[in-house]
């Protein structure tokens, strides 16, 4: 073991995580054949390939996986050592976050984090990235978003997540709809057609799986749209109903737009919100510190929503 140092150790732990000797090198900005040299002299001082070939990709071997916690335990407390010196500099600081997130959390969480963030690093700045279609877990990987915030559960399994918030659906309508017209139920939610929002063009989800489980019942879906920005003032003039989070209603002049909402009759699953990170930011101080005070600017902010 002689020539062991914690730079080795930090080699060991990007290329178990990206099992890649290019990812690596990209991660950690050295050239290639500089990190093959690590990979190498990891093999030497473990006895063991770290990396094995699988295909057209390199895969870690079962050591390799079998350490990845302690190694990472282990790099993690070393940062530690220099955490508190780097956040004292925070205010002479100019970093810029970039996050991906809707339009929904951006409304709730944008200017109170924004706040939050500059009372220790005034001259940071705060880049909320457009949502697209590709898998938020690519820009977190590829390092250019540092943070997504949002209740996809399309994730790789080495992103680091954690639960801010969870919300529940609920109903939107005109506020003299004829639904109120006596117990809403199952069977009188389906005799109305409905709007369902998605970005990504989908027009069944939870409710219509609860529906068609536990109550043999179909709902109409007449139109969906990527948003709920535009339908909201126009629910006054239909008997649609628009299905949204509470987070949504709690923050529209619902009865000054002539608009009621209910609660559905079904035991309908928690929308969980979450912020999401790669592996390569957990030890990086200021990041660590950017995630704490976004959990704790969602929990004061959406304290009604709290996780546990």
């Amino acid at each position: 073991m002689r020539g062991y140092d914690l730079d080795l150790l930090r080699y060991l732990q990007v290329l178990i995580e990206e099992e890649s000797v290019s990812a690596s090198a990209r991660r950690l900005k050295v050239s290639e054949p500089a990190m093959s040299r690590h990979l190498a002299r990891l093999r030497e001082v473990f006895r063991d390939p770290i990396l094995v070939q699988s295909g057209r990709r390199m895969t870690a071997s079962s050591f390799a996986l079998g350490i990845l916690d302690r190694v990472q335990e282990v790099v993690r407390a070393a940062d530690s050592l220099i955490e508190t010196r780097a956040l004292a500099n925070l205010h002479n600081m100019t970093p810029t976050f970039t996050v991906r997130a809707n339009d929904l959390i951006i409304a709730a969480l944008g200017l109170p984090l924004l706040s939050a963030l500059r009372r220790d690093c005034p001259q940071c700045e705060l880049v909320f990235a457009p949502e697209v279609d590709d898998p938020a877990s690519d820009p977190l990987r590829h390092d250019s978003i540092d943070l997504y915030i949002g209740a996809t559960d399309i994730m790789k399994p080495e992103i680091r997540r954690q639960t801010i918030f969870r919300d529940t659906m609920r109903a939107l309508v005109r506020k003299d709809h004829p639904i109120f017209a006596g117990e809403i139920t199952p069977e009188t939610m389906v005799r109305y057609e409905y709007i369902s929002v998605s970005r990504r063009g989908r027009a069944h989800g939870p409710i219509d799986t609860i529906l068609r489980d536990q109550y043999g019942l179909t709902r109409r879906i007449a139109m969906v749209v990527p948003n709920y920005h535009a339908m909201v003032e126009s629910m006054k003039d239909t008997d649609l109903i628009l299905p949204l989070p509470g987070l949504v209603l709690d923050n529209i002049s619902v009865a000054a737009l002539g608009l009621a909402a209910f609660e559905f009759p079904l035991s309908l699953p928690f929308i969980e919100a979450f912020q999401a990170w790669h592996p390569r930011r957990d030890t990086d101080p200021v990041h660590r510190w950017f995630r704490e005070t976004l959990f704790r600017v969602s929990r004061t902010t959406l304290r009604r929503y709290n996780a546990p």
